[in-house]
């Protein structure tokens, strides 16, 4: 179970990339899981290798979405952005993207 007391990382060199594509950094990223709200989904497209998730929660008055994995007891996060789709499914109430 994710809490907001778990422990974060991420490659800087991948949140570098992430905030020039989607002007997200990781830190801001982390926020999403305090949501008490927040929808968590299997990234059914993207688990080829390991199993990863997506967290969609509201981060100061905006619905972000967060990609991650768990390593080593850790949550990895991987990529963040505001995207349309995310905050479809943080409105909707069923179990998950289709």
């Amino acid at each position: 179970m994710i809490t907001h007391n778990s422990s974060f990382v991420w490659d800087p060199e991948k949140e570098s990339a992430n905030i020039h594509k989607h002007r997200v950094d990781f830190s801001t990223a982390s926020k999403a899981f305090k949501d008490t709200q927040r929808k968590i989904y299997t990234d059914t497209r993207h688990s080829a290798k390991e199993e990863r998730f997506f967290c969609i929660g509201k981060v100061e008055s905006r619905i972000l979405t967060v990609r991650f994995t768990y390593r080593n007891g850790k949550i990895r996060i991987i990529g963040a952005g505001y995207w349309r789709k995310g905050k479809k499914y943080y409105e909707k109430e069923f179990n998950g993207p289709e």
